[in-house]
């Protein structure tokens, strides 16, 4: 936001692009103060500005292959004194993360386009007689959806616990 109040400020001002846009004018006004004297900023956001260029030394000097693990441990041997959940949260903003051995993980991409497969085994998807609609709704009662022959049986994983009306169902 902070970047489109710059862009737009000479044309409209920063008051009324604030009033539209959910921030405070003196927020923007904050950032653009600590943009300008970086003693402004909070001692976080100054020891990070002195440690993302150590860390991206480090990772360029290990052949860009060293995870947050490896790159703090060659942090704390050269005498910086960083926790890891830093090195881990700068990596990520950096863009920096290293190799993992073996094959990489692969998802499924579904393709919204393409059209659904056509349902082969001819599932019976809603219940007759008022019973539960979905098999999340006959989980939440304790009733289990069991295909067999085409049709959907509910059973009872322990039916004695059922009340003595829906016991028939158990069968």
């Amino acid at each position: 936001m902070i970047a489109f109040i710059d862009d737009h400020r000479d044309a409209y001002g920063v008051e009324p692009i604030c009033r539209v846009l959910p921030i405070a004018p003196s927020t923007y006004y904050e950032h653009v103060a600590q943009r300008q004297d970086p003693s402004r900023l909070s001692a976080r956001a100054r020891e990070d500005l002195i440690l993302k260029p150590e860390i991206a030394r480090v990772f360029a000097e290990n052949f860009a292959v060293y995870g947050v693990r490896k790159v703090w441990r060659q942090m704390m041997r050269e005498g910086f004194v960083i926790a890891r959940c830093t090195v881990e949260r700068l990596m990520h903003e950096m863009g920096l993360a290293g190799v993992i051995r073996g094959k990489p993980v692969r998802m499924t991409i579904s393709d919204k386009a393409a059209p659904c497969p056509r349902d082969h085994v001819n599932r019976l998807l809603s219940l007759s007689k008022g019973l539960c609609a979905s098999a999340e709704q006959a989980w939440g009662v304790g009733l289990h959806l069991c295909r067999d022959l085409g049709r959907v049986r509910l059973r009872r994983l322990r039916h004695q616990y059922l009340p003595q009306t829906d016991r028939r169902l158990a069968r």
